[in-house]
């Protein structure tokens, strides 16, 4: 058998091979090119995830306990000993890594601060690299030459020492404070300059306490603390006097050193270290929860892409076996002819063989090169390209053996009773499906892992869905082909009687698996959507919310005159708060509790006006002030506790500092603004409780409007927990951290954004394009299948006089019941698996924890239709298309095959 036979050959039925390799080239560019695309696509996330944090979150920070140390020298060489004890994989997302001494903060006093009255300390800090990240505004560096006897020279930051009215040259004395707050064992201080950062968002600055900031006093006769640097040299010479000081060490990961590949073992790198933490030292970091988060997103965008891909995947391979047996049909009388010629029954494999070796190879290569051209990391890979080239490369062959070499026959026959192979088969695959769908409700999904048979699941099931099918697809149409028997006109009868005798089974399994997959992508999709819109509603029940310290009480009314707003709530949230027994205070022994207090009937009518569906508990609504405990609705951990310490008919807890007695008067799993894991809570209404020395004023207030400007509340915010926090007089103190506003359109729209969800976005894209593509390319299969053969009855019609309006409604009812069909169990199949997946996604970790609720879509109903109506249109182009470049005419010819 020469290769020159075997390339004419090739070239003689060029379309059919190059409908081979077109599909071969998909398949191995999909295997190589996504998991780039989709790894390309998890760095981005991850990239906007972090830097859109601040980058102290970043820093992994050792610090000791404040006592008696070593100084600098100790400090410098632990420096580089701690970076070595780091597991490998923390290490090398190391890129930017600081240390400094610090002394415990000291009483300062000197003419400067007396003449503004004010109470100061001042910590002492040795800071390498300093001068290289600042610039000096006034006078000289500290000084790293010690002389006996000279006072501690200190640099401050510009602006701190403005505001603490000091300046190069001010004369300060720092040391210890007695019981009546005199200064005691006093040492000489001056500041010998002031410097301001080259880049105040280096992290050098980051470090705690920090240098260019003042602590505000926490109380009245509370001092402002400070903190000042000093030479290597001169903070020796304290150490070695015995001041207490304190070392830290921070090391902080850059945001391009930070594999998402990698991220689990980074995050058991982490976990690694806290567990293991060197004697003496603490550790403290905060990077794991981020990461942790993203790690928990891109684990479910995996395992959904997963499930995705098998059904591509599948759809793909499914078109592949058609069109290997397309191709053989078509030369059906050349394998007959070539065993008539004494040829072995593995000839006409062969032959099909040596042509795939000349076509599919190539073609697999060629996608997997244009594959490794996608942006993004690759994934190991190759060998499931290699083995589906090996797979495609014999299809032709195996389907050389399996379709019979003889003359023509029939294909339109319906056997009464299919054969005990088909029906061992068909049995088999609808037990594997239903024991591999139990076993995945049982056992769930390793999230990030591919489980083969798990995630086959949908596929099985499809497929199991699309025999049930075919079993029940041809007798509804016999019995109306019956009934269109009886009628006038012969369009109906032969169409409906064709429709039913068609052999449509792998065209038709092949159509549901994409369909199938399309509707299952759409459907998911709509359910992550919908609870997204929960967990905004959840987050902020409102159009927006304000959060801050504590709001002074006339907020409300300042609130009320910014135009676009329409009403306004009050909300007080107290986190870690310890259940009473009694009113004198006696700990009940319960763990703490998230106190949320709320005005039930302003809440329902601001949450109205936002159009939030939340059901405020009538305990809550209907509440008045009563001589009784206050009903209260909290969680059930929290109703379990004091049933069991006697306590659910009365208990107290302490609000802003006066403490209120309740009664259990209901449970909920979860209330809006508590964050989705918060198992411990009370509520109590507000507009119930009694009078009292003070009142409680809001840590939150809701806002229902339309058109307001987020920056109007956020000052109206500001200035009202201004007025309510008392300013000292003293010149210096800190302003008040400002309120946050945050919209429900914008706690929404963050949901959407960022994060792993780019992967998620361009699974859904990806599945429901791709099978729908697919689905209506298997129906283009389904009606070249049997093209020819409606090519001869049409023309055998027509020549006994059927027009050509007469032929295209003979061609839209033979089509009509098997792409509906099709399409419909393609569509029920993409509906059905949503609830049976959906528990083991995880896609909670998209929705903010908000668990994601599949229901029925009215919409889906509108797309199966739509989509219907063009896989129909789409049926009948492909068949008229077809029909024009056979020429009618010449398939009547003695001997052309069916």
């Amino acid at each position: 058998m020469s290769v020159g036979a075997a390339v004419r050959r090739v070239r003689a039925y060029g379309g059919q091979f190059l409908l081979l390799a077109v599909l071969t080239l998909v398949v191995t560019l999909l295997i190589s090119g996504v998991p780039r695309l989709v790894n390309r696509l998890a760095e981005q996330g991850l990239r906007t995830q972090l830097t859109s944090e601040p980058a102290a979150r970043r820093d992994l920070s050792y610090t000791t306990s404040l006592g008696p140390g070593a100084g600098m020298s100790v400090a410098a060489e632990r420096f580089d000993a701690l970076a070595a004890e780091m597991p490998p994989q923390v290490r090398s997302a190391v890129t930017e890594r600081w240390y400094s001494v610090d002394t415990a903060a000291a009483r300062v006093v000197g003419p400067d601060l007396a003449a503004r009255n004010l109470l100061v300390d001042l910590g002492l800090r040795a800071m390498p690299d300093i001068q290289g990240a600042s610039t000096l505004v006034e006078g000289t560096w500290p000084s790293e030459t010690y002389v006996p006897d000279r006072p501690i020279e200190v640099a401050l930051d510009v602006d701190v020492a403005r505001k603490l009215n000091l300046r190069a040259g001010s004369e300060l004395r720092i040391g210890n404070t007695d019981d009546k707050g005199r200064l005691v064992d006093s040492t000489p201080l001056v500041v010998i300059g002031l410097f301001r950062p080259v880049d105040r968002a280096n992290g050098i600055w980051d470090g705690l306490p920090q240098l260019l900031q003042i602590i505000a006093p926490e109380g009245d006769g509370m001092p402002f603390v400070m903190v000042g640097v000093v030479a290597q040299s001169a903070f020796n010479k304290r150490a070695a006097a015995g001041w207490p000081i304190q070392s830290n060490w921070r090391y902080r990961l850059g945001v391009d050193r930070i594999d998402a590949q990698k991220l689990d073992e980074l995050i058991d790198g982490l976990q690694a270290m806290q567990r293991d933490q060197p004697a003496g030292l603490t550790l403290t970091q905060g990077v794991d929860v981020p990461l942790r988060a993203f790690a928990a997103q891109v684990n479910a965008a995996r395992t959904l892409l997963a499930v995705i891909g098998a059904g591509v995947l599948a759809t793909l391979a499914g078109l592949i076996v058609l069109a290997a047996i397309l191709a053989i049909r078509r030369r059906r009388s050349e394998f007959a002819l070539l065993r008539a010629r004494g040829g072995a029954a593995t000839a006409g494999a062969r032959r099909s063989l040596a042509e795939s070796l000349l076509v599919v190879p190539v073609a697999a290569v060629c996608g997997w090169l244009l594959g490794t051209l996608f942006p993004g990391a690759p994934d190991p890979t190759a060998p499931y390209a290699a083995a589906v080239t090996v797979l495609v490369t014999l299809a032709l062959p195996l389907a050389t053996l399996a379709v019979p070499a003889g003359g023509a026959q029939r294909s339109d026959l319906v056997r009464v009773r299919p054969s005990a192979r088909r029906i061992t088969v068909e049995v088999s695959l609808l037990v594997l499906a239903v024991l591999a769908a139990v076993l995945l409700r049982r056992r769930g999904l390793t999230l990030g892992e591919v489980d083969p048979l798990l995630v086959s699941v949908p596929v099985l099931l499809a497929v199991a869905a699309a025999v049930l099918a075919l079993r029940a697809y041809p007798w509804p149409l016999l019995l109306v082909s019956r009934l269109a028997a009886r009628t006038r006109g012969s369009v109906a009868f032969l169409g409906t009687a064709r429709a039913g005798r068609s052999t449509v089974a792998a065209p038709l399994v092949v159509v549901v698996l994409a369909i199938g997959t399309a509707a299952f992508c759409g459907v998911v999709a709509a359910g992550v959507d919908a609870s997204r819109d929960q967990a905004a509603e959840r987050l902020v029940p409102a159009d927006a919310v304000i959060r801050g310290e504590r709001l002074a009480p006339d907020t409300l009314d300042a609130l009320g005159g910014v135009p676009g707003v329409r009403a306004v709530t009050r909300v007080l949230n107290e986190p870690d708060q310890r259940l009473a027994a009694d009113d004198l205070g006696t700990d009940a022994r319960i763990g703490q509790t998230n106190v949320l207090l709320i005005d039930g009937p302003a809440l329902g009518m601001v949450s109205r006006e936002s159009g939030v569906d939340l059901p405020v508990p009538a305990a809550l609504g209907s509440a008045q002030p009563t001589s009784g405990p206050l009903p209260a609705i909290v969680s059930p951990a929290v109703a379990a506790d004091l049933a069991k310490a006697g306590l659910d008919r009365s208990a107290f807890v302490s609000v802003q500092g006066e403490r209120y007695e309740f009664r259990v008067a209901g449970t909920q799993e979860a209330f809006p603004l508590l964050p989705e894991n918060t198992a411990r809570f009370v509520i109590l209404p507000w507009q119930a409780l009694p009078t009292r020395v003070t009142t409680p004023v809001p840590t939150s207030l809701l806002v229902a409007g339309d058109t307001f400007d987020a920056e109007a509340l956020r000052r109206a915010g500001d200035e009202g927990q201004k007025r309510y926090q008392t300013v000292g007089a003293v010149t210096g103190k800190e302003r008040p951290i400002g309120v946050t506003v945050d919209t429900r359109e914008q706690v929404r729209r963050d949901l959407g954004n960022g994060g792993a969800n780019g992967v998620l976005v361009f699974g859904f894209v990806a599945g429901a394009t791709g099978g729908t593509v697919l689905g209506l390319l298997a129906i283009a299969f389904t009606v070249l299948a049997g093209a020819r053969a409606r090519g001869q009855v049409l023309s055998r019609l027509r020549t006994l006089g059927l027009s050509r309006r007469q032929w295209r409604g003979l061609l839209l009812v033979e089509l009509a019941p098997l792409v509906g069909v099709s399409v419909l169990t393609g569509a029920l199949v993409g509906a059905v698996l949503p609830l049976l997946l959906n528990p083991v996604l995880g896609l909670s970790a998209f929705t903010s924890g908000t668990p994601v609720r599949v229901a029925f879509e009215p919409g889906l109903v509108a797309a199966v239709f739509a989509l219907g109506a063009v896989a129909l249109g789409f049926a009948v182009a492909v068949e008229a298309l077809n029909n024009r470049r056979l020429r009618l005419g010449e398939v009547l010819r003695l001997g052309e095959e069916s």
